[in-house]
Parts: structure tokens; C-alpha cells; sequence
């Protein structure tokens, strides 16, 4: 082990963590080892820790007011810090999460019928809001893993009315340019569209790369962008509940002052835990990302090693690894057989879109032993040992 990873981080017990009760663990059976759902394994930071238990033994488990705790103001701190992205810490709301903010947007910005845009393959809870709030899916496809700006700004002119930009992208783990995002704001203001931009991984850039927030771009990616961040995936808080909605114009302040009441007030031990988060976990999310770096690679090598014939081009950000199976010959759904022959547990291509056929994603926030042991679980289930 690299001496400069954290063993905290490193050294995790997998029957320690088949204790936890979240979705990871309890979805499947106990022989599975689950590398699904976006949830890392690692300890919580310490300043979250300390944050949680305090609350606990003052009782303070009512109704949450982030606002008095500093919410918007620890947010643009830390993304001065870490992303170089000047907020105004009033242009930041609170949230339950980033789908449902998605949604309550979207109910505000579109009609039933009108045309939505989104990146396939793409984190599938997309989907699910399109056909939830009755609108048209508009598909413009990555072209290598890149955005495809054209076919976007093609799909505004036939009058879709927002795109939903997924950057960092799930599950490839790319990230847009900064040109390309600014070609985006001008199509988008050119046509009157509006670009949600969920930035939930954006604190997970891996080294050699940089996450360009969307708003901190043009006057035009201002003006018609909204975009949607959270603690949740960086200090793995997703079960808190609360995310952050940004705003840096006044028509974008005007829409989110049209929420309903519930779209805009977070979980108490959520906006407790995102502040902590935000003021005092910076050097555990630096240990996080450095292990998240060794495992990228890890994951690599021992494919090159083991199965060469997966299709692996590592993250440039994010704990999530977007693989080309088809070459094993598995079907339309890899992550079925893979969880009946190897008892491992990865995310089904196909609910990403059409692209996803033949595809899984692998979860590799966890200890690089872990990760060894994943790939040693596929290729049990292909006849590799």
C-alpha cells in the first residue's frame, strides 16, 4: 500500500461494513459483494462525526433551519477554496436532495409535452423526472464520452426547454470543457432554454483534472442556469438529506422563489452535517481522493491483467467506473450475470439509456482490497478463476 493513503481508508472491514443498514448493504443477499449504488465505504470524516454527535447529545433533532447554521455561506467558502467558483452565499437555497430539486425546477420551467434534454448514458433517475412531470425525452448521446454540444443546441432550436447537464457525468465519469459548457450557455440563451447543471460530484475531481462549474462561466450560463450540489456523494451523507440549489441572476432567483415549501427545506442532521462538511473536511476529502486515484488505477491494471477484453477508461472524476462488457458476451444486461455467477453486485448498463447496453458500473469508493476483489468475482462469473 502507497504509504501516503490513509489506512482508515484503506484497511475496511467488509464485516464491519455488512453491519451498516443503508441500501448498499441490505439490498441483496449477505454473499453478495454490493459496487453498485453511489454510496462510498469509507468512515465518515471526523468533523462530521464530531457534528453529529453533538446534535445527538443536545437532543436538537426538530425541524431544520440551515439558514442559522450557515449554510449558504459554508458553501461558498468551500467552493472559493476548492473550485474556484465566486458564489453569493444569498443565491444559495436548501434542498432535500438533487433529484427532487430537479423535479420541483422542472415543474416550474416546463409544460407537460415539452421536450427535456438530456446526455445518454446518464445517471437513470433522469428518466424517471421527464416521465414523471409528463414531458418528451430529447436524447443528445455523449460522442466518446464527450458532450456532444451541437446535437444539444439542435435539440433547443426544435424548442426543448432545458437541458439536464450532469457534470461531473454519471457514469462515465468525464467532465465537459470549459468551451463546450460555454457553447452550451449561449445555445441555451439563444433559444431561452435553461441548463439545470447537477454538479454532485464536482468536489471529486482526480488529480490531472478540473471541474468548471457552470455558473461561474458567462453572463449567458448566469442568466439561464440553476445548478444543484450536495455534500452527499464527496462525504457520503446521502442518507442526511440536503442539497444546495445555486443561483447567480435574478430570473434563476426568480424561479427558485417559485419552489413550493417542500422543495426548498433540508433535513436538520443534513445541513448539521454539510456544514461540517464544508468547513472542516477538506483534509479528509483530500484523503478520500487519493485513495479514489490508487483505485482508478488499481482498477486498470488488474483489468489489463485479468480481463483485457473490458472496455475501462478511468474517471476523471468520481468514485464510478463505466464498463464496456460486451466483448464477454453476457447480454443486453451484464450486471445479471455477474450477480448470478460472481455474487457482485454492479449498477445494469441498460437503465442508462440505449448507450448502456452491454455496460455496467462499478463502484470503486471502497479499500483497493475491495476493489481486487470485485474484479476477481467478475471474472468468476466468466470462467477467469
Amino acid at each position: 500500500m502507497e504509504a501516503s493513503l490513509n489506512p482508515e481508508l484503506t484497511e475496511l472491514s467488509l464485516e464491519r461494513l455488512r453491519l451498516r443498514r443503508s441500501a448498499k448493504w441490505r439490498f441483496y443477499d449477505p454473499d453478495v459483494l454490493p459496487a453498485f449504488v453511489a454510496e462510498m465505504d469509507f468512515p465518515l470524516a471526523p468533523a462530521v462525526k464530531i457534528a453529529l454527535a453533538e446534535a445527538v447529545e443536545l437532543d436538537d433533532t426538530g425541524y431544520g433551519y440551515p439558514q442559522a447554521l450557515g449554510l449558504g455561506e459554508a458553501f461558498a467558502d468551500f467552493a472559493r477554496a476548492r473550485l474556484g467558483w465566486e458564489v453569493d452565499p444569498t443565491g444559495v437555497s436548501p434542498a432535500p436532495d438533487v433529484v427532487g430539486a430537479i423535479t420541483s425546477l422542472l415543474r416550474v420551467l416546463a409544460e407537460p409535452g415539452d421536450r427535456i434534454v438530456i446526455n445518454t448514458p446518464v445517471y437513470h433517475p433522469f428518466f424517471a423526472i421527464i416521465e414523471e412531470l409528463g414531458c418528451e425525452l430529447a436524447e443528445a448521446p455523449l460522442v466518446e464520452g464527450q458532450l456532444d454540444v451541437d446535437a444539444v443546441a439542435a435539440e433547443f432550436r426544435r424548442g426543448a426547454v432545458a437541458l439536464i447537464l450532469c457534470s461531473p457525468h454519471n457514469p462515465t465519469g468525464t467532465l465537459p470543457t470549459e468551451s463546450q459548457q460555454r457553447a452550451l450557455a449561449a445555445a441555451a440563451a439563444e433559444h431561452g432554454a435553461w441548463v439545470l447543471s447537477d454538479e454532485i460530484h464536482s468536489p471529486l475531481a482526480l488529480p490531472g483534472a478540473r471541474h468548471v462549474p457552470f455558473l461561474s462561466l458567462s453572463e449567458e450560463a448566469r442568466a439561464h442556469g440553476i445548478a444543484l450540489v450536495s455534500a452527499s456523494k464527496a462525504f457520503n451523507l446521502a442518507g442526511l438529506g440536503c442539497a444546495q440549489i445555486v443561483t447567480a441572476s435574478e430570473p434563476a432567483a426568480e424561479v427558485v422563489a417559485r419552489l413550493p415549501f417542500a422543495a426548498t427545506h433540508a433535513g436538520h442532521f443534513g445541513a448539521i452535517a454539510t456544514v461540517a462538511a464544508y468547513r472542516d473536511g477538506a483534509p479528509w476529502l483530500d484523503d478520500v481522493i487519493a485513495v479514489i486515484d490508487h483505485n482508478r488505477a488499481l482498477l486498470a491494471d488488474l483489468l489489463a491483467a485479468e480481463l483485457p477484453e473490458v472496455g475501462y477508461t478511468a474517471p476523471r472524476a468520481g468514485y464510478l467506473a463505466w464498463l464496456d462488457l460486451r466483448a464477454l458476451e453476457l447480454g443486453e444486461d451484464p450486471s445479471e450475470a455477474l450477480l448470478e455467477r460472481g455474487r457482485v453486485a454492479l449498477n445494469a448498463g441498460p437503465t442508462f439509456g440505449p448507450q448502456g447496453v452491454g455496460h455496467a458500473r462499478l463502484n470503486i469508493g471502497t479499500s483497493p482490497a475491495l476493489v481486487e476483489e470485485a474484479v476477481r468475482r467478475i471474472g468468476k462469473a466468466v470462467g477467469r478463476g
